[in-house]
């Protein structure tokens, strides 16, 4: 019980935090892409590809690593191991974090002119060379504090990176002001750069003070383990060489996209822009719910670690139903505001039809989009990391090929009909896995049915509402959120009249957010049961007395 709340609390204070910091990363991203046009936005979004294949190499599965090594070594040796697991993290962290920094910075100019066909993005690749180091010891940290459940640091961290690389970026933007296209996107990365540096030292000083939770360490336990080698390399390696292909494919997809547009019959200023205002505009909006989901995602990685650990599979099966249920709830409600109100988003955030029409195309995938983001995340949890990695592997190849076909030959569609093919893909192949793994069999009826004919209707209902009473109108900031919250109510109302979540669900949501109230009514019935057993045991003592009674007084 102590496991399973704790759990919860850190996931409940990640969530919230993580869900801040998406809604004010949101804002800002909305800010600046109107500030410096969808041009810029596309311009970001190339440098993206290349950057993140070099953040992959420069990580090299480390994080997962660091979960892994220290949440099994936790449990077995009480945190004696702590300190050699990190130091083997972060030593195989410096030596990948340190080689990327050099290779991209040689290599800026060549890739700039000869791959991305962009001069102006040489020296963005540059400056983000020298965030790469940060980052990789950054993500050794903060796998640390997940495997040891102490979620509010990595909250704590996160505030302060968004804080600083806000607060920088908006000085750049307003008060330096820069002119060009390539110098507001050197304006933005240059927030980000400062940021990550800054968050290291941050996660440096939270670590130093965690050191004291562990200092009472079986020290007979630490002598037991000193000689055995920490194997950081077997998990990471081959989650790192699955993620270098994946990360390259998806670096070539990004490469492909605008040279595509370009072969379509798009200008490059038309083409980055297409390419900006679906990847750099729209897609932030659809996925900032998913804030929600996230933080409960990478916190189950360790708590299936902790379960695989000791062979309980019925706590598996049932952390997989309640995942899938609670994500599916989620994300088909989502999915229908999305879809229902997506003129109002696109116009509201960014005033612009286009973003509009990709909210409106991308919002039927949420689902799809979310159950696999859950899922992948308690695979790996389950040891199912090099599996994971191969999927993925095979969605950024598929994605390639259908980049290559689809998008010279149907412009921006043809890399919206990609994005469905490679993510339908993906949770397919993930989902089997899952299943297969768990034992887990889902009711389609219970799980996606009701849901999606309750959003149909929570929608329909609140259109109607605002026909009869137009308290607001949806083309204000104040209007879009009081319809949105019209048709959650709705959705959850009608959840509940069809069987969708029903009495059980709630019982157990109330005794996961208040276990105090759920072990105190527990108490009660249990006494209660006690009293009716020890009144019972009375009765039944007195009717033996007095049979006994009644056979002395014959006897006599």
């Amino acid at each position: 019980m102590k496991t399973k709340r704790q759990y919860l609390y850190n996931a409940l204070l990640l969530t919230a935090v993580t869900l801040l910091m998406r809604t004010v990363s949101v804002g800002f991203n909305v800010y600046v892409s109107n500030r410096v046009g969808a041009e810029a936005m596309g311009l970001l979004s190339l440098v993206s590809g290349v950057y993140g294949f070099a953040t992959t190499f420069a990580t090299s599965g480390i994080h997962l690593a660091t979960v892994r090594t220290v949440a099994e070594r936790l449990e077995r040796s009480g945190g004696a191991e702590n300190k050699r697991c990190l130091f083997a993290c972060l030593s195989y962290a410096a030596f990948f974090g340190t080689l990327a920094t050099i290779l991209l910075f040689l290599f800026a100019r060549p890739i700039g002119e000869l791959l991305l066909r962009e001069v102006r993005t040489v020296r963005a690749l540059q400056m983000l060379a020298f965030t790469l180091l940060p980052i990789a010891l950054t993500s050794v940290l903060n796998g640390y504090f997940t495997a040891v459940r102490r979620a509010w640091k990595n909250a704590m961290a996160q505030v302060v990176e968004q804080a600083v690389k806000i607060s920088f970026t908006g000085y750049l933007l307003v008060v330096v002001a820069p002119k060009t296209v390539e110098g507001s996107m050197l304006a933005i990365l240059m927030g980000g750069a400062v940021s990550e540096s800054l968050s290291l030292l941050l996660n440096i000083v939270l670590y130093l003070a965690d050191k004291r939770h562990f200092r009472h360490a079986d020290s007979c336990k630490k002598a037991e383990y000193d000689g055995k080698r920490i194997p950081v390399a077997a998990i990471a390696m081959p989650v790192a060489i699955s993620a270098y292909m994946r990360s390259g494919l998806l670096a070539i997809e990004h490469i492909l996209i605008p040279r595509g547009l370009t072969a379509y019959g798009a200008g490059n200023s038309a083409a980055l822009a297409a390419y900006g205002s679906l990847h750099s505009m729209a897609l932030p909006v659809v996925l900032y719910p998913a804030a929600i989901l996230s933080s409960f995602a990478s916190l189950l990685i360790p708590e299936m670690t902790e379960q695989q650990s000791i062979g309980n599979k019925i706590e598996i099966r049932y952390i997989a139903g309640r995942v899938y249920q609670m994500t599916l709830l989620f994300s088909i409600g989502v999915s229908g505001v999305m879809l229902f109100l997506s003129s109002e988003l696109g116009g509201v955030l960014y005033d612009n039809a286009e973003v509009s029409h990709f909210i409106r195309a991308l919002a039927p995938l949420v689902p799809i989009m979310y159950l696999d983001t859950a899922t992948d995340a308690m695979l790996k949890g389950l040891g199912q990391q090099v599996y994971s990695m191969n999927v993925n592997i095979i969605d950024a190849l598929v994605s390639v090929i259908c980049v290559a076909i689809f998008v010279p030959r149907m412009g921006i569609n043809g890399y919206l009909l990609t994005i469905y093919i490679s993510e339908i893909l993906n949770a397919a192949l993930s989902v089997t896995r899952l299943l297969h793994i768990s034992g887990f069999r889902p009711r389609l009826l219970y799980l996606v049915v009701r849901p999606l004919l309750s959003v149909v209707g929570a929608t329909s209902l609140s259109r109607l509402f605002f026909t009869f009473f137009p308290v607001g109108t949806t083309g204000t900031g104040w209007g879009l959120t009081l319809h949105i919250t019209i048709t959650a109510l709705l959705y959850f109302a009608l959840l509940y009249l069809t069987g969708g979540f029903g009495k059980s669900d709630a019982r157990w949501l109330i005794g996961s957010f208040l276990p105090n109230m759920s072990n105190k009514k527990k108490k009660n019935s249990s006494g209660d049961h006690r009293k009716r057993i020890f009144s019972k045991n009375i009765l039944h003592q007195k009717k033996t007395c007095d049979a006994v009674s009644r056979l002395t007084e014959k006897s006599t």
